[in-house]
């Protein structure tokens, strides 16, 4: 959620914001809503003052004043919420340095790093490797659960807890804390963080009854750890890993993203969150990316690093980078990581502040970042295939696997 000083110092600013993402907005409205909730706040607040300078006899204008103190409570009440429905509407302002655009295909790619290869052979989709060498069901899934759900077999199991091992130990010495979060979040929680406005709760699991949402990414859990909480300026910045299953209705995906894991309704996922001051934020975004990008490096997987445009931000961040990962088969870049900043607008809304050097409270900016989630592995099994059938596991995993080196035996 926006501060609604800084609504009403920089108008043009929000309603520039919002257009910038897609979001129709009406700044106008929620100033003048803004300005009549103030002002009805003053009239209960006088009000209220006229209360307690009464006499014991002064039970007539007593009764008077406490209908006129009712009434214009539930006037300010009905106001309040109005403009709470319309602020929650509102998107984060976009950074300064974030490119305007209509769509992804603003979206400025950064670097591209590592070479494509070049196979002397018909390469593989990840699917017909998968299938050759017992690694992924997907049939078997749909039977027990239905369309867009797989099975990881063998050593697509034991790639995805080698680049979890790998993950945590990069990221570990920088002083983050490894979580296992809850998956499972209240109605507060899951608001709050700001993804169900705008088409979001289309793309949410939730459990009426319960009043629960399944997390979409573990960030929608750690989040929130701390809602209504106050950090110590010398504990900032709080940074963790956390590692949770994942789930996504995938609604808007078609085509040969619906076949295979890249788009599935569950998956398995490393996720990064950080806790900082304003001042920090922008060099903890950098952070977050690099630590990527070195992941990735380490992976020798070839990748670009893509900034995205305004409109393809998503409500509440302010910053987004995504590495795109090469995947042979579609002759193309395909996204296996993202970092963003929301800034202070997830913490307004969970009431998340620091207290500084001088005893002021300020609100956090929170980060997000993703380790690893199971869509690398479909890089590996395309990018190392041999030209016997076999896939190579790249060094930097093999002492997580049992030291194996290969997937597979040759296959004509």
């Amino acid at each position: 959620m926006l501060d609604i000083k800084f609504i009403r110092e920089n108008p043009k600013e929000v309603q520039k914001g919002a257009a910038a993402k897609g979001v129709k907005a009406d700044v106008k409205a929620i100033l003048k809503l803004d300005e009549e909730r103030r002002a009805l706040q003053t009239e209960v607040d006088e009000l209220r003052r006229r209360q307690k300078g009464l006499g014991a006899g002064d039970r007539e204008t007593a009764r008077e004043l406490k209908t006129q103190v009712k009434t214009k409570e539930d006037k300010l009440s009905a106001t309040a919420a109005k403009l709470e429905a319309l602020l929650v509407e509102l998107p984060n302002v976009p950074r300064p340095d974030v490119k305007v655009g209509k769509d992804e295909s603003d979206n400025e790619v950064l670097r591209q790093v590592g070479k494509t290869p070049k196979f002397a052979f018909q390469p593989r989709d990840y699917m017909e490797l998968a299938q050759r060498h017992d690694l992924i069901d997907m049939e078997r899934a749909g039977k027990v659960s239905g369309s867009r759900f797989g099975y990881l077999k063998n050593e697509a199991a034991l790639l995805e807890f080698a680049l979890v091992r790998y993950g945590l130990d990069e990221v570990l010495p920088r002083d983050f804390m490894p979580v296992i979060p809850p998956v499972l979040i209240g109605e507060r929680a899951m608001r709050a963080m700001g993804y169900l406005e705008h088409g979001g709760e289309e793309e949410t699991y939730h459990l009426k009854e319960d009043k629960l949402y399944l997390v979409a990414t573990a960030e929608q859990s750690v989040g929130p750890m701390h809602m209504d909480e106050t950090f110590d300026l010398k504990t900032l910045p709080r940074r963790y890993v956390a590692w949770s299953s994942c789930f996504r209705r995938e609604a808007g995906s078609y085509g040969k993203d619906t076949k295979g894991i890249l788009r599935v309704h569950q998956f398995n996922k490393l996720e990064m969150v950080i806790y900082t001051t304003p001042e920090e934020s922008d060099g903890e975004h950098e952070l977050l990316l690099q630590i990527e990008e070195k992941l990735m490096q380490g992976l020798g997987l070839p990748y670009q690093v893509v900034k995205m445009c305004s409109a393809d931000l998503g409500v509440p961040a302010a910053r987004k980078y995504d590495i795109e990962t090469w995947i042979p088969s579609e002759n193309k870049y395909r996204e296996t990581h993202s970092c963003s900043t929301t800034t202070d607008f997830q913490s307004r809304r969970l009431n998340i502040r620091y207290k500084k050097e001088d005893g002021k409270l300020e609100f956090v900016h929170m980060l997000n970042g993703t380790v690893f989630s199971n869509r690398p592995i479909i890089a590996i099994l395309e990018n190392y295939q041999q030209a016997d059938g076999t896939i190579a596991i790249p060094e930097v995993l093999r002492p997580y696997m049992g030291g194996r080196e290969l997937i597979g035996k040759s296959v004509s």
